[in-house]
């Protein structure tokens, strides 16, 4: 990416090879030539932690799993957004990722990775949900950009009807599976409603102050 230094490399498991970029105080993480996150296009993934805990109908104790930290800004904001008697789980299944945020972007993290509720897990957050019988309030997707595996094919699970219908046994009554996306996907929602969910979609912006850009994030109730 032209003006960005390349400091970092890691493989995904399974799958792809990401790179972090820096340029000044501006991070970013690549597949290739195409820009998967960066600080600079964060209000969406904010707003998948916003959005989500504000339709948790003000629950006192919250358990959250966000799957893939990516730069934070997700985990940031839930923690943001709900109270001190909340958990929040977040999978990561690439420990470089979490040394990234550790090392080179440490002032972006600002210590959110050892704030009291939340418990790291670096494993793949398909595991965490094929093992829990309503253990989460919520479950809170951005793991690629879309309902499609592109960073490990094997991530194409999490939106299979088996993987869905997984998220709606993981989730404790009205829970709500919420799900990260650059672009809409009338065929994904559809699924979501074979599942049994009930399904709410919204367009968001991808940037802050910016309605030009747009992502896109399902919120799927269960019963």
């Amino acid at each position: 990416m032209a003006g960005h230094v390349l400091i970092g490399r890691a493989r995904v498991p399974d799958g792809v090879e990401l790179q972090l970029l820096q340029s000044g105080d501006d991070f970013l993480i690549a597949l290739g030539s195409n820009e998967l996150m960066s600080t600079d296009i964060y209000a969406s993934e904010e707003a998948l932690a916003t959005l989500t805990c504000a339709r948790l109908d003000r629950r006192e104790a919250p358990h959250l799993l966000i799957g893939g930290y990516g730069m934070g800004f997700t985990l940031r904001a839930a923690l943001n957004a709900v109270g001190q008697q909340a958990s929040i789980t977040i999978a990561e299944i690439m420990p470089e990722i979490i040394a990234w945020a550790r090392g080179p972007m440490r002032t972006l993290t600002g210590g959110c990775l050892d704030d009291p509720r939340v418990t790291l897990v670096v494993d793949d957050v398909g595991m965490l949900i094929h093992s829990a019988d309503r253990g989460y309030d919520a479950i809170l997707l951005d793991v690629d950009n879309g309902p499609e595996g592109l960073t490990r094919s094997r991530n194409d699970t999490l939106y299979t009807p088996e993987g869905l219908l997984a998220a709606m046994a993981a989730l404790r009554p009205r829970g709500i599976l919420a799900i990260w996306s650059a672009e809409e996907d009338p065929t994904f929602t559809g699924e979501l409603q074979r599942a049994g969910f009930t399904v709410e979609e919204l367009a968001v912006a991808a940037r802050p102050d910016d309605e030009e850009a747009h992502h896109h994030i399902w919120f799927a109730r269960n019963a």
